[in-house]
């Protein structure tokens, strides 16, 4: 097997064991791991299957999985990747307490929106805009509230 074969196989075996360990959606974890497999098998160079447009022929390679062989290709990482073995900040951990919220919603935050206070999070709640976030099962009240709550409980000596 060539080396970025190889590479991109461990990185998708790592993604799904980070992904298992955040108890993430199982298909998820199984389609990163079929993908690793189907990398570890494949008898050609990855990169000559992304320059015939060929990288959805491969076993377990969907769309998703397709965007970042190519991103690897391109760049050497996975951005996701990065994301993925990167912990949160205990201060924004605090985070997955609140109602509607668990940890893939707060990575989320903190990675893709940049959020990283609790003025942040307030300020996007306030917006309406913590609604649009797909799984977040809690009102936009009832989280600001028990932001105010956390936020009292914190300041207390």
């Amino acid at each position: 097997m060539n080396k970025a074969n190889q590479e991109l196989a461990a990185l998708f075996a790592s993604m799904a064991g980070l992904l298992a360990s955040r108890v993430e959606n199982p298909y998820k974890v199984k389609a990163y791991q079929r993908a690793a497999d189907s990398l570890r098998n494949l008898q050609e160079d990855i990169g000559a299957y992304a320059d015939r447009g060929e990288l959805r022929t491969i076993p377990g390679i969907g769309k998703e999985l397709a965007n970042k062989i190519q991103e690897f290709l391109a760049t050497g990482r996975i951005r996701a990747y990065e994301e993925l073995k990167t912990p949160l900040p205990d201060s924004v951990r605090e985070w997955i307490d609140l109602p509607g919220f668990s940890e893939p919603i707060v990575h989320d935050l903190f990675f893709r929106l940049g959020m990283t206070t609790w003025d942040d999070l307030e300020a996007l709640a306030q917006s309406h805009l913590l609604r649009t976030l797909p799984g977040l099962g809690a009102r936009s009240g009832e989280i600001l509230e028990a932001i105010r709550v956390k936020r009292r409980v914190s300041l207390e000596p």
